[in-house]
């Protein structure tokens, strides 16, 4: 076992490869993991070192520091020894850290066990359940009067990124510069960014879906629409506008991951309304 520590940007692709290869029975899917690298510029994110763990030149796991005292990670139930291991560097990579989290999805028992063999407890509160739907039984796209809907183009990064802030809060840190340095990043395509226009094709909703090819598997990440433009259906409507591109493209299952606790149930409600099904949820840890 051969263990290597590199930067975000040069661990990605293996990040991904390993994270595909357990989608979705992992909480990490490939799109997920560029969001969450790209979403805004390196000198406005906190990302610390990745450390990646390879069994005969192919990668099996890795541990990120993804934010201070944060791990996120992966790691192929096959060499559950390695999750042992990245529990470790974690807590050395954040040493002097008051406390310490992560978060496991139920199927990820390897990583639970890990957790708990290094003291780690777990916590209540807000959780997230893993929805997936069979892209074949997808409803069809509604109208969505005085909007129409589109995949943006290649070079409107900046519009689409102040659609992202107006929906998400003016403190978001997603900018013009940020989302064209994400939409340059595998796996995103533009075809399955999609968003609600006005009649003067102003964005006021969006959708970015994004298609593992090897599973098949197609992550609605993130959502949102414009405050003023609520509660009409839009935010429903991108959604299964990008979910009907990733079928175009060859995708078989839709996932989603609303928040499951009764603090916040309407997203979830939602997308069982759409056909999503709900499976496992997450599981919070932390180490005092």
């Amino acid at each position: 076992m051969i263990a290597e520590v590199l930067d975000v940007d040069r661990a990605l692709p293996e990040m991904r490869a390993v994270a595909s290869r357990l989608t979705p029975s992992s909480w990490q899917h490939p799109g997920q993991i560029t969001w969450s690298a790209r979403y805004a510029l390196p000198r406005d994110l906190e990302h610390g070192p990745v450390c990646v763990w390879r069994a005969d030149g192919l990668a099996v796991g890795w541990a990120w520091v993804e934010s201070p005292g944060w791990l996120e990670w992966c790691v192929d139930p096959s060499y559950d020894e390695v999750a042992g291991l990245a529990v470790a560097w974690f807590l050395e990579a954040t040493a002097g850290a008051t406390s310490v989290r992560s978060m496991t999805l139920e199927t990820e028992p390897h990583l639970a066990t890990a957790l708990q063999d290094a003291d780690f407890l777990e916590e209540e509160g807000p959780w997230l359940s893993q929805h997936t739907l069979d892209l074949s039984r997808l409803p069809p796209v509604p109208e969505a009067p005085g909007y129409a809907l589109r995949a943006i183009g290649v070079d409107e990064w900046d519009a689409r990124a102040a659609c992202h802030r107006r929906s998400w809060g003016e403190t978001s840190k997603v900018s013009g510069a940020a989302y064209q340095r994400l939409m340059a990043t595998p796996p995103y395509r533009a075809a399955l960014d999609q968003v609600a226009v006005t009649a003067e094709d102003e964005m006021v909703a969006s959708c970015c879906v994004w298609l593992d090819d090897s599973s098949g598997t197609a992550l609605v990440e993130p959502v949102g629409c414009r405050p003023e433009h609520r509660r009409r259906g839009l935010a429903s409507a991108v959604s299964l506008a990008a979910l009907h591109a990733a079928r175009d493209l060859g995708g078989t299952r839709g996932l989603v991951r609303p928040r499951g606790d009764d603090d916040y149930p309407e997203p979830g409600r939602v997308y069982r309304g759409l056909g999503f099904l709900p499976g496992p949820r997450t599981r919070s840890w932390v180490r005092p």
